[in-house]
């Protein structure tokens, strides 16, 4: 007889699926000028932004489904506040490319999301320059511009806000282990919403402000809510559909998940969308990126594993010398995570959603976990 947790696995990794792959769809349908017709990137997003703050401060605050983490003034302003305002922009030009080029074109590009963070790690000094990681980062930029050059329908202004989201998201990335992680502060997709979202709000006012909203009051734009609602609702439940995923297997699965969502993703994207057409060039150059980025992940799963032996060969010498004391903890092979996680981040980028950017790394998926587990218990 199959287990009640492991048809509940199985259930949560199929919400995660449908509700990743319904939200992009669902944002390229609201945002396109042929279908509902609200071409205001910016504006949706905001939406976005406050809908979960409201949300995430019942959770937090009201119901206390998590609890916050101890925020300083000096930790929102040097950490919090930098953090948002490149998560605004990643979601801001990501949501932009819909405007300009497919769905199956976008999840192409995303291929490039390891190489971003790896550049963004290196460069800020949390990882070091592998002429094998290098190496494998050349194979996935060949494969997305292959898959490029196979693009009927190619368009620059909207690959370039892609790339651009891509890149301000790495960065997002690289500051989240460099600023909040060193001090000691792990946050799981509701908690980091609740303090993220509300402050994102704030920095897209201002462009929306001068991009948007003269052009909406010429237009006129009638607002249908229910559609916004579902559409910031879908969103929000794609958040928790990935706390409850890590909760149950781990940031490894979940990143195995997304592989298997782009390529349902991308074959929806050509029926719903019909105007979006799908080459040869394209799939082979897509499954060659997506090959060197499955690579990048295993060394980098490689290099944790091998950082975490010593550890654990040290705590068997330590429980053998204490063989009178009773104590046992057993998070301390997570514990020597942290000195992975940046060089993990690009494989953790490898499953970063723009709808959902904070999936956490693997400290943090931990962390999740273990909250999962005490809520789940209720």
């Amino acid at each position: 007889m199959i287990s009640r947790q492991l048809v509940l696995t199985y259930l949560y990794l199929l919400i995660y699926i449908c509700l990743s792959s319904g939200v992009i769809l669902f944002n390229k349908w609201v945002l396109s000028p042929k279908y509902f017709k609200f071409p205001f990137p910016i504006t949706l997003t905001m939406i976005h932004m406050a809908f979960s703050g409201i949300v995430t401060f019942f959770l937090v605050r009201v119901f206390k489904v998590v609890a916050p983490v101890k925020m300083t003034f000096h930790i929102y302003a040097t950490c919090v506040i930098p953090i948002s305002a490149f998560f605004a922009s990643s979601l801001w030009f990501g949501n932009t490319a819909y405007l300009y080029i497919s769905v199956a074109f976008i999840q192409m590009l995303k291929a490039l999301m390891p190489v971003a963070t790896f550049i963004m790690a290196v460069f800020c000094g949390t990882d070091k320059l592998r002429w094998d990681l290098f190496l494998n980062m050349v194979l996935v930029s060949v494969g997305v511009v292959v898959s490029s050059y196979g693009e009927i329908h190619f368009n620059v202004i909207g690959t370039l806000y892609q790339v651009t989201g891509i890149f301000a998201e790495a960065l997002r990335l690289v500051l989240t282990q460099v600023l909040l992680q060193k001090k000691g502060l792990t946050l799981n997709p509701i908690t980091s919403l609740y303090y993220i979202a509300p402050c994102s709000f704030i920095f897209l006012f201002i462009p929306w402000y001068l991009l948007e909203k003269p052009e909406m009051d010429v237009t006129q734009i009638q607002f249908n809510y229910s559609i916004f609602f579902l559409n910031a609702l879908s969103a929000f439940a794609l958040n928790i559909s990935i706390f409850l995923v890590i909760g149950r297997t781990g940031a490894v699965t979940i990143r195995v998940a997304g592989v298997l969502k782009d390529w349902i993703l991308i074959a929806l994207s050509t029926i719903i969308f019909p105007e979006s057409v799908i080459t040869s060039l394209n799939i082979i150059g897509y499954a060659v990126a997506l090959s060197g980025v499955v690579l990048y992940n295993y060394l980098k799963m490689k290099d944790v594993r091998a950082n975490q032996l010593p550890a654990d060969n040290n705590s068997d010498r330590a429980t053998k010398d204490k063989k009178s004391s009773s104590m046992f903890r057993p998070d301390n092979s997570m514990d020597n995570s942290d000195g992975t996680v940046a060089g993990g981040l690009a494989s953790e980028a490898a499953a970063v959603d723009e709808e959902a950017p904070l999936i956490p790394s693997a400290r943090l998926s931990y962390v999740t976990r273990t909250q999962t587990g005490s809520s789940s218990n209720r």
